[in-house]
Formats: C-alpha cells, structure tokens, sequence
C-alpha cells in the first residue's frame, strides 16, 4: 500500500480550503483517508500564519512510515522545515521575446545609448 500526504478539497464552490491527508495512493482525492494531519487556505494570504497548518509530530511520523508528499504538499513541508525543500526544474519563459526582438532590444539601447 502506497501512502501519499496529499490535498483534499473541502468548502463551496468557488471557496477552495484543502485538508491535508494521508491516503492510500488508490483512493480519490476527495475519498477514504487515514489521518488529517493539517489544513491549507488559498483564500488568505501568502504571509497569514493560518494560511497552511500542520502537524508537526504527525508528519514526521508519516514520514518515517514511508509516506511520500505530492508536490504542494512538499513545498509546505519545505518551507516549514519538515522535509528538504523539493527541486523545481526551471520553467519556461514563453512570454519573453524571441532571439531576433532581443537583438533589436539590445541594437536600439545600444543606439541610444
């Protein structure tokens, strides 16, 4: 049985508020969990201290029983300090001007200055 520490979906519509789990890998998002060990409210902001809760002891304990955090959930963990921050590859920037827009940039600052 594969143990994940994981989001589930709670409040209304168009309100997310997530209680943080452990579940069986198999089981829905929203489905059978183990234990609750914390909560997270997208709806506050970044720096509120009641934005994300856990724990603590809780957590550890899963962890040690092999349970494996989603890749939200390993950030909370991270920046709580319970587990090392998890490696992020670098996004793509699509948005940024191409090669030939950054070589008129560069020519016209060039020119100008």
């Amino acid at each position: 049985m594969g143990l994940k520490i994981r989001l589930a979906r709670a409040g209304a519509k168009k309100r997310p508020y997530y209680h943080i789990v452990v579940a069986d890998s198999r089981s829905p998002r929203d489905g059978r969990f183990i234990e609750k060990i914390g909560s997270y409210n997208p709806m506050l902001p970044a720096e509120h201290a009641e934005r994300v809760r856990l724990q603590d002891e809780r957590v550890t304990h899963w962890i040690g029983q092999g349970a494996v955090a989603t890749d939200r959930v390993a950030k909370f963990l991270g920046k709580a300090g319970l587990a090392p921050m998890p490696v992020f590859p670098e996004q793509p920037k699509k948005s940024a001007p191409k090669k030939k827009a950054q070589e008129r940039a560069a020519a016209a600052a060039a020119a100008a200055g």
